[in-house]
């Protein structure tokens, strides 16, 4: 997880106008060491500045010094990204945290929101509406990184992806121009932004399409985790109503003060589930996993939907590694594999993440949008998560190791989930003519490949 980033061309920090209308921050600077972070410790990357823009502007003239000059050039939303994409050694940061507005048009159920908003914040202020659009599962994550990813998380089955319901976006593209795209204009752009990562622009503000919801039946369910009880759980998930989505985590229980002490350490199903809707529904539909094995924890109710968020605790920053897939089923030899596997876990955090998916997300055409893996049933994180940078080989090795048997053929991956894996993998993200389309949109409007800190596709050859 260390950087292995080679160092951009030297860049002087007056080189930068000093006339952007947000700070620009640099080695000498206080809280230098503050504004280079990312959520992901394992990237110690030290730029040469960190540009906190305040608009538009601000981004087309940075990209435009970026272009001339050759540095580095990092884009950062919320800073989560897996491969430590949203910093960079020696190059320029565009941090778009300052860029916050937000503005909810009730009566046509919708929201301009700007990059920099998180999901939990964008949530929160939907929910004083009853309203809300579809995120993932972490309140801290930015809501630009996640949106070009597709966005998989607690209204899915229901709602779709989060790019679903994005209705239009602007985009600063790699020669300086501020673009507003949707279906009719600039199409094929706005094809690529839903799913296919930052390669096409920067995407300042985003018109997502929000949906009544005001109350719902949710929150985190801990079961003792057997072989039948998660293979169990993922068959209920999928024969469940479109309404509830749930995300499983297989885990070693913590020592949480929720948790009976007689529990710490052994494994555990962390269910996080959503029924989009409140009374009886809600409560049937939750029914059939509480009654999987007698609950460790049983924290679903009728709630808030931005109380889900609050709920669940906060992560901490950390090194992790991971390996994300999909697959068609998860059966009591799978279970077994996963249980096996976290025995020999040395990580303070490793986990299996099962996300059942279908419903919404199954009923748009794979070939709408850059996402195109819109048929799997379910999706898998192998995650470790730790601090000592040392280890880093022993926690790869293990996570390799579970992935490596529990991978299928045509197995893909989700690229808002992928680490440093190399350019097979983004492909595998990319099935098909997916890869293809992307790669053209890619020439034509980013042709030297300035937008690279990602999970990158290159330009297609002229």
């Amino acid at each position: 997880m260390m950087s292995t980033t080679q160092p951009s061309p030297d860049l002087a920090i007056p080189q930068i106008p000093s006339d952007l209308s947000g700070p620009v921050i640099g080695p000498d600077d206080p809280g230098y060491d503050e504004a280079r972070g990312v959520f992901f410790t394992g990237f110690d990357r030290r730029p040469a500045a960190i540009v906190q823009v305040a608009d538009d502007a601000d981004v087309s003239r940075v990209v435009s010094i970026a272009r001339d000059t050759g540095v580095e050039l990092a884009i950062r939303s919320g800073g989560h990204s897996n491969a430590g994409h949203g910093t960079s050694d020696g190059g320029i940061v565009i941090d778009l945290a300052r860029m916050r507005d937000l503005d909810i048009d009730v009566d046509e159920r919708t929201a301009w929101a700007e990059a920099g908003l998180t999901a939990g914040e964008y949530t929160a202020a939907a929910g004083a509406r009853g309203l809300a659009t579809g995120f993932g599962d972490t309140a801290s994550v930015g809501i630009g990184g996640i949106t070009l990813g597709g966005g998989i998380g607690y209204l899915a089955r229901k709602h779709g992806l989060t790019i679903d319901d994005l209705i239009a976006a602007d985009v600063v593209t790699a020669d300086g121009r501020v673009l507003r795209v949707d279906a009719e204009n600039d199409p094929d752009l706005f094809w690529a932004l839903r799913g296919g990562g930052g390669n096409f622009g920067i995407a300042t503000r985003f018109r997502f399409r929000l949906h009544e919801l005001d109350e719902i039946v949710g929150g985190m369910l801990m079961l003792p985790a057997t072989p039948e009880v998660i293979a169990s759980a993922i068959a209920e998930a999928e024969a469940a109503p479109q309404e509830l989505s749930a995300i499983f985590n297989v885990t070693l229980a913590p020592p949480m003060p929720f948790v009976p002490a007689e529990h710490h350490g052994r494994p555990v199903v962390i269910a996080f589930l959503v029924h989009a809707g409140v009374g009886e529904a809600g409560e049937r539909a939750i029914a059939p996993f509480r009654a999987l094995a007698t609950p460790i924890a049983d924290m679903v109710r009728p709630m808030r939907y931005p109380e889900l968020y609050e709920l669940a605790a906060a992560p901490q920053p950390a090194a992790m590694a991971m390996r994300n897939m999909f697959v068609d089923a998860v059966d009591r030899s799978t279970a077994e594999t996963i249980l096996g596997h976290l025995e020999k876990a040395s990580a303070p955090r490793a986990a299996v993440q099962l996300r059942a998916l279908g419903g919404a997300i199954a009923r748009v055409p794979a070939d709408a949008t850059a996402f195109a893996h819109r048929a799997r049933r379910i999706m898998v994180n192998v995650a470790a998560m730790y601090e000592r940078l040392d280890e880093a080989a022993v926690h790869e090795a293990w996570v390799a190791e579970l992935a490596g048997a529990l991978h299928h053929e045509e197995a893909g991956a989700y690229v808002g989930f992928l680490g440093n894996e190399g350019e097979g993998r983004v492909r595998e993200a990319y099935p098909g003519s997916t890869w293809d389309r992307l790669a053209t949109i890619k020439r034509q409007y980013d042709p030297a490949n300035l937008f690279r800190l990602n999970q990158n596709i290159q330009p297609a050859a002229a």
